[in-house]
């Protein structure tokens, strides 16, 4: 099955917008255009639903209705428990509220592995707890590549690491971890495990509760929704750990990670990005009862659209003088963010694209450990190419004119 682009395309308000006409977006992973059922949520709540939720007049029993239609349907797409879903302002937000949980479960002297593969949103909370007596290990990439190699672990994991922190693809290197073979070494190891999802969630909702992980997190405004961070925790482990929010709330799991309210409009928007899903299932197959089957349809449709797209723009960049490919050059093993070393600092190339209308990104991106790792330096950054199933092959075109253009 082939991904019906101009139906795809006619669900995003972006594309019929006049100030952008004639621009390629090639920056998503810094954030996607939202789409059409997104938007009209988020206005209908501002409009008839914008009183506290969850009251016994009309409009605040809808708008708490809205909210709650938003986790269970997504946790549901996510193959986990309605209630094991939260939201919160951002993934770095909740990042920071869960390390302040494990400051309090953990005692001095036990470990957490981080990776230096991260964003520094799952990476700088749980560092800063060394100043709490818990002890910090790095599992390393390959200087090179960008590599994190599963094979590493198992010298990092002993009776006294508790907790393994570590990206399902990277915002620099792209390459996709296998994260259900991850979570499996560290399980059998008694170690919980922490997966940063923002920059792979975009390509397709992950089945979370097939790969095993205790903690997902993903980016809402990133996957085509309101700028909200979307947490996924397993209800032994969240319910395990002390709650963050107000106390009389910790008999409630989506509730014991969020210390100040939600932001009504923006999560009963969500269900927006469930609506998107459903109607592109709709549109390209059959019907099918099961929300996360579904949504691994649609994951497989936007993958392999995205993989026929990156690989032309791969074979392109991989061999050409004065560029750096971070990350592997085949597209089936990566998201389509590629991060390129050049002669001139990144953010100098982004801008001489921008006149050929495309619109890409330069700097470090909050990828300051990997890009240090890789033997980049961080003022001079790469240049990052990104995008997503929305992006058209005749894009592709248009950039690597540019790029040979410019480069």
């Amino acid at each position: 099955m082939e991904l019906d682009l101009e139906f795809v395309r006619a669900q995003f308000p972006a594309f019929e917008e006049r100030s952008l006409k004639g621009q390629a977006f090639f920056e998503n992973a810094g954030g996607s255009y939202a789409c059409a059922p997104v938007v009209d949520r988020l206005t209908r709540f501002y409009r008839e639903r914008k009183v506290q939720p969850y009251g016994v007049f009309d409009a605040s029993r809808v708008g708490g209705e809205e909210m709650d239609s938003a986790r269970i349907r997504l946790a549901a797409m996510l193959g986990v428990a309605p209630d094991e879903v939260s939201f919160g302002p951002s993934t770095t937000q909740n990042v920071y509220v869960l390390a302040q949980a494990f400051r309090q479960y953990l005692n001095a002297g036990d470990a957490i592995v981080v990776t230096n593969q991260d964003h520094e949103a799952n990476s700088g909370a749980w560092r800063r707890l060394a100043d709490e007596g818990i002890e910090i290990r790095e599992w390393q990439i390959d200087p090179d590549t960008g590599h994190l190699d599963p094979a590493d672990l198992g010298a990092l994991l002993d009776e006294r690491v508790r907790l393994l922190v570590f990206p399902h693809c990277s915002n620099i290197v792209g390459e996709i971890n296998d994260v259900k073979a991850i979570c499996s070494i560290a399980q059998d190891a008694g170690v919980f495990t922490c997966v940063d999802g923002v920059s792979y969630a975009p390509h397709g909702l992950p089945d979370v509760g097939d790969l095993g992980a205790d903690i997902y997190l993903f980016s809402a405004y990133k996957t085509y929704g309101p700028h909200q961070g979307v947490m996924a925790i397993r209800g032994d482990v969240g319910m395990s750990l002390p709650a963050q929010g107000h106390w009389f709330n910790a008999d409630v799991l989506y509730q014991r990670f969020t210390p100040a309210g939600p932001d009504h409009a923006q999560v009963a928007a969500m269900a927006g990005v469930a609506d998107y899903f459903d109607v592109l299932y709709a549109h390209h197959f059959s019907a099918h009862d099961i929300p996360s089957e579904r949504a691994s349809a649609v994951h497989d449709l936007m993958r392999n659209h995205e993989i026929s797209l990156t690989q032309p723009l791969l074979d392109f960049l991989k061999d050409r003088p004065g560029v750096r490919l971070i990350g592997p050059v085949d597209a089936a093993r990566r998201a389509p963010t590629i991060a390129l070393e050049l002669d001139q600092p990144g953010e100098k190339a982004a801008a001489a694209l921008a006149p050929h209308g495309i619109m890409a990104g330069g700097g470090d991106f909050y990828g300051v450990r990997p890009l240090e790792a890789l033997g980049i330096d961080r003022k001079k950054g790469v240049l990052r190419l990104s995008f997503v199933h929305y992006t058209s092959a005749g894009e592709i075109d248009r950039l690597i004119q540019a790029l040979d253009h410019v480069l």
